[in-house]
């Protein structure tokens, strides 16, 4: 079953309990953190940039835990074999946002002891900017970014979770943003340029239970000179009135069932970077993955725990549109995660 919510209105009831739940192309229904039922450090809220190319990725990310506040600069250079990730956590009470209740339009601005972080939406285009000093031993880094031309289908996905009513997911990933700009990296560039670099913006707004594991996949790029991508994902809530699996293709989305990951193991453990493999029940996305690089953290302070591992690299395989066309995909650089957390 894909429910479609077509009807516009408040994402919460004057009680506090969702109103509708499903999938839709848009924002169709209106974010309130006060119509929320639960206090104000349990509510989890992010906005996270991710520009990918063959040759290297950055990942951004602005966030309120509840409890916490994180921003987050991660870069990676596939051709070096290198990955930087640094993180700075602050308590709310040192560390105050609200992030905007809609991806539509809205600035979020934070600051700390030597980086900074912008990002900034007019409602037509995005400009990511900021800096963060010592990132890669004493070199700084800076970026400069505009992304247009957001295909005006979306991935939107309301979520319950069954076991606690007053717990939901309200999420928006947007793929294939066209990315154009300048990383720098001491004296190292990285260029972006819109004919070929594209961005995804995974938006986040809800109330999460405490232990929880989530996979999600998601790439985008060109498929015979048309944008394409795709986002792919479960594990976060009930998801029975829609999953959050769709392919983009030329500013339209199509509706995926369930897809399955398959990761390597190895006597009981999983095997990361060896290939993949991924797999629809409507045989509509069937992808290999050569994984390239694992971006891998794990923080245990017991109450709270995180082991992720998002793992970059190439897909290829087929995917097939809503009205029967087949897509094939030679190399198509995007990334796959499988994520734990007690939080």
């Amino acid at each position: 079953m894909q429910k479609r919510i077509t009807t516009p209105g408040p994402l919460h009831d004057e009680q506090g309990h969702l109103t509708e739940t499903g999938y839709a192309t848009e924002l169709i229904k209106t974010y309130d953190r006060k119509r929320v039922a639960v206090r104000r450090r349990r509510i989890k809220e992010w906005d996270y940039y991710c520009v990918c190319t063959d040759r290297f990725a950055l990942a951004l990310t602005i966030d309120h835990n509840g409890y916490m506040t994180m921003d987050s600069i991660s870069l990676l250079d596939f051709e070096r074999n290198t990955q930087v990730t640094k993180s700075m956590i602050n308590l709310p009470a040192f560390s105050r946002r609200d992030l905007p209740p809609t991806s539509e339009k809205g600035d979020i601005r934070t600051s700390g002891k030597g980086y900074m972080l912008s990002f900034e939406n007019d409602g037509t285009s995005r400009h990511l900017s900021g800096f963060m000093n010592q990132f890669s031993g004493q070199d700084t880094i800076v970026f400069d970014l505009f992304l247009t031309d957001a295909p005006k289908e979306t991935m939107v996905i309301v979520t319950p979770f069954a076991e606690h009513p007053e717990a939901f997911y309200y999420n928006q990933k947007i793929n294939c943003i066209r990315t154009e700009g300048v990383i720098q990296l001491g004296k190292r560039s990285y260029a972006c340029q819109a004919a070929d670099t594209f961005a995804v913006l995974d938006w986040g707004r809800g109330v999460w239970t405490y232990d929880n594991t989530w996979y999600w996949g998601s790439a985008s790029g060109l498929a015979d000179g048309v944008s394409f991508g795709f986002n792919i994902g479960y594990g976060f809530g009930d998801t029975s009135a829609a999953s959050e699996n769709v392919l983009f293709y030329d500013g339209k989305i199509h509706k995926l069932s369930q897809v399955r990951f398959e990761i390597p193991e190895k006597d009981g453990r999983e095997e990361y970077l060896s290939p993949w493999r991924f797999t629809s029940d409507d045989g509509r996305f069937e992808m290999d993955f050569r994984p390239v690089m694992d971006r891998s953290a794990k923080t245990d302070l017991k109450l709270i725990c995180s082991d992720q591992h998002q793992v970059f690299g190439r897909f290829s395989g087929t995917a097939v549109l809503d009205d029967g066309k087949e897509i094939r995909i030679g190399s198509l650089m995007g990334f796959a995660e499988k994520v734990h957390n007690k939080w």
